[in-house]
């Protein structure tokens, strides 16, 4: 019989499982398909859009090319020169480089200089010679229509992608560039009715990788170039088609449908995120799944129930035979004496230690009195606890006697009442440990423990302990000092309230050591930090290493930290590493200090575009202050002139003290030439007011010297040449001025008033 239900169960199992796979498979099936045609639709979808897209920008570069072709055509003409301003303007620019997005035309000659603007009959005094477009058609020879790369407009600062063509002389030399643009937020207006969902977009890019427009990811990528890159490769050798790839700029995957614009060297491609495109699919399959799973899971749950419901009846009498095997094993092999006794104390039951105990194993003793199986003096002295036990009260109390070989015996005794469902007792627990061997560890460990303890408040560093909760267990007093807590206060508190370390750069909490020693169960490699008082909020630097405590077989059982306080050889490091940059006397940075900024403004400027100043300065009459009122006074000037000094430029500026009278000034970030001159005449006008110095009122005046980077050297050490020699010019000039390096076979120029700046495109 148990063999035909055991085959029974094994085929209605194999059974279930088929019908459950067949409807998976089913499910399946329809979920891939649902995918396909959600993917299909996807493709044409994006194809369409792109290909719309892309015709209604062609038309637009058309247009814009036209308009160009044509100016490019008109001021290739003489005699369209020889008109009146507002006549050529007419004849050259027409209404249609008024197109949506477009900005103004400039015309510039062979130089780059601009010549004719459709903006304004007075053409802006500008040069664009160093325009990649400019460059494509005086050095490169590029005779067709140009895509320069997107820059900053000079004029408005909004991002433009200019669009050129070159005009010639009649003998076909080169005679300059027409050059137009069209607002990059153009194309973003372009795409604004656009909804393709996140991580979704249009993209825009020059063939040769250069980004024009993505959308509607905003301007952050306008310029960067993705040349190289597996996506722009498939653009470039494909021409038009869709793929699934990895954005180069972001990681993100997306379905790419790409289209050429047009004959113009731009990519146009729509990207939509593959998890936009599948998040209604998914949310169907996750339905359709959830329910074919469910099915699945009901199939297979019916027949292993039923299959259940055989075996459990077998199982249920043979674990009742093992549990009472088990109980007796296990009750016989606890070290306690274990008994039970009734409510006449009459024994029911006894385990091998307690037999033992009695003296009559293997006999049991079931239905004996225990005053028969105790000593006279034993049953009296226990006689009181058993009756208070069997008045319903638990008793439980440690208790001193001899081993049969005459050696002190600690025990811990219970006497556990046991009660029927009315309350009344019916027998009692007993149960009997002996501790001898703990209570003479216990006496051991506190001796340890004092040991310990008398050494860790005679050190001289922090001790802090805690358990394996990271709760507080011990401090020692100089712990104590250091964190403002006492150790009774601390105990009981976590390790992150008691010590809790600062960061010294911005006062970020620390990991706490304590924690990561007890959760690695390693040693943590020094920190150092700031810890603060918990009462006087005084800072400490500190050093702090942690150790976990383990017991003998390798637990971690809690966590000891050292704490040294380091808070004057800290202090002393600092104050030695500010001395090693900066001036003792003015508190301005040393020349070792402005070395390694100079260094770090060159390259920002060579990377930004930017210029940059280096100005020498030299206060006139210096020695005299010195030989007339002293080196004390010559001193209190250098001070005041130091803190003048700092008031009249930008906190971005390095101030520094060369030596004696002489001071540098490095002014990184700069547009041109005239911002260096405005801080020159603000450092002249801090001078205007006299020195108070020793009870006296003194006019002290100063020569300078001005280099600009990247025009008077590319080097500090070129620049601090230059700036030093317009120094000394200033002061054969008349002194109490500033004069602008102009190069090695120029002479200096003196500081004027403000000129006003050019503006440009």
């Amino acid at each position: 019989m148990p063999s035909l239900r055991q085959f029974f169960s094994h085929r209605l199992i194999w059974l279930a499982l088929l019908v459950a796979l067949g409807i998976g498979a089913l499910f399946a099936r329809t979920i891939w398909t649902i995918r396909n045609d959600e993917w299909s639709y996807a493709v044409q979808t994006n194809s369409n859009l792109a290909r719309t897209m892309e015709q209604g920008l062609a038309w637009s570069l058309d247009s814009f090319d036209k308009s160009l072709e044509g100016v490019a055509r008109e001021v290739a003409r003489p005699e369209v020169w020889a008109l009146p301003p507002d006549l050529r303007a007419r004849v050259v620019f027409d209404n249609s480089l008024r197109a949506r997005g477009a900005g103004d035309v400039l015309v510039l000659d062979a130089q780059g200089n601009v010549i004719l603007d459709s903006g304004s009959l007075t053409p802006r005094r500008t040069n664009l010679g160093d325009r990649d477009y400019f460059l494509a058609f005086s050095e490169r020879g590029e005779r067709e229509l140009f895509f320069g790369k997107p820059v900053p407009s000079r004029v408005t600062g909004l991002n433009i992608l200019p669009i050129s063509r070159p005009y010639f002389h009649a003998d076909g030399s080169f005679a300059g560039v027409v050059v137009g643009a069209i607002r990059l937020s153009y194309f973003n207006e372009l795409f604004g009715s656009l909804d393709l969902g996140s991580n979704s977009g249009v993209n825009m890019f020059r063939r040769d990788g250069v980004v024009i427009s993505r959308f509607p990811y905003g301007d952050a990528d306008v310029g960067k170039t993705i040349a190289g890159t597996p996506n722009l490769l498939r653009f470039q050798a494909e021409g038009t088609g869709s793929f699934v790839g990895k954005a180069a700029l972001d990681g993100v995957e997306r379905l790419y449908s790409f289209r050429p614009v047009g004959n113009y060297p731009l990519i146009l491609n729509v990207a939509q995120s593959t998890d936009t495109i599948l998040a209604k699919w998914r949310s169907s399959a996750w339905v359709l799944g959830g329910f074919a799973a469910l099915l699945m899971a009901g199939c297979l749950g019916l027949a292993l129930l039923f299959v259940r419901e055989l075996v459990l009846r077998q199982q249920v009498s043979a674990r009742l035979a093992e549990a009472e095997h088990d109980l007796r094993t296990i009750l016989d092999n606890v070290p306690s004496m274990i008994a039970y006794w009734d409510a006449s104390m009459h024994n029911r039951f006894a385990n091998r230690a307690a037999l033992e105990e009695f003296g009559t194993y293997p006999v049991p003793v079931r239905g004996r009195h225990i005053s028969e199986l105790l000593s006279e003096s034993r049953y009296a002295a226990s006689k009181p606890y058993y009756d208070l036990a069997l008045a319903g009260a638990p008793q439980r109390f440690e208790r001193t006697d001899q081993n049969p070989k005459g050696q002190p015996r600690h025990s811990i005794v219970s006497y556990l009442p046991d009660a029927d469902a009315r309350g009344v007792v019916t027998g009692l627990f007993v149960q009997v440990t002996d501790i001898t061997e703990r209570k003479h560890m216990e006496n051991e460990l506190f001796d340890e423990k004092e040991r310990v303890r008398l050494m860790l408040q005679a050190i001289g560093d922090a001790v802090v302990c805690s358990d394996a909760k990271g709760m507080v267990t011990y401090l020692n007093p100089v712990a104590e000092r250091l964190t403002g807590w006492q150790a009774f206060d601390a105990a009981g508190h976590t390790v992150d309230e008691v010590v809790s370390l600062r960061s010294p750069d911005n006062d970020e909490p620390l990991t706490n050591t304590l924690r990561a020693a007890i959760q690695c169960g390693m040693a943590t490699p020094p920190v150092r930090g700031v810890l603060l008082h918990r009462t006087n909020g005084q800072r400490f630097q500190v050093e702090e290493t942690a150790s976990p405590i383990t017991d003998r077989h390798g637990t971690v059982t809690g966590a000891v930290a050292v704490l040294r306080d380091v808070t004057e050889s800290v202090v002393m490091a600092e104050r030695m590493a500010h001395l090693a940059q900066y001036d003792a006397l003015t508190d301005l940075p040393n020349r070792v200090l402005l070395q390694d900024r100079a260094q770090l403004a060159i390259s920002q400027a060579r990377r930004d575009g930017k210029c940059l100043a280096v100005m020498y300065l030299d206060l006139d009459g210096f020695k005299d202050v010195n030989d007339t009122l002293g080196h004390d006074v010559g001193d209190l000037l250098l001070v005041q002139f130091a803190q003048r000094l700092k008031a009249a430029v930008r906190a971005s500026d390095t101030v520094c003290r060369q030596g004696g009278d002489e001071f540098v000034v490095l002014l990184p970030g700069l547009d041109g030439a005239e911002a260096a001159c405005q801080v020159a005449r603000k450092i002249l006008a801090s001078c205007d007011a006299p020195f108070a110095l020793a009870g006296r009122f003194l006019q002290v005046g100063l020569s300078g010297g001005i280099a600009l980077f990247p025009q008077h050297g590319d080097t500090f050490d070129a620049l601090s040449r230059h700036a030093d020699s317009a120094m000394y010019a200033a002061k054969r000039g008349g002194r109490m001025r500033f004069m602008l390096y102009r190069g090695p076979d120029a002479e200096p120029e003196v500081v004027l008033a403000a000129v006003e700046a050019g503006q440009d495109p």
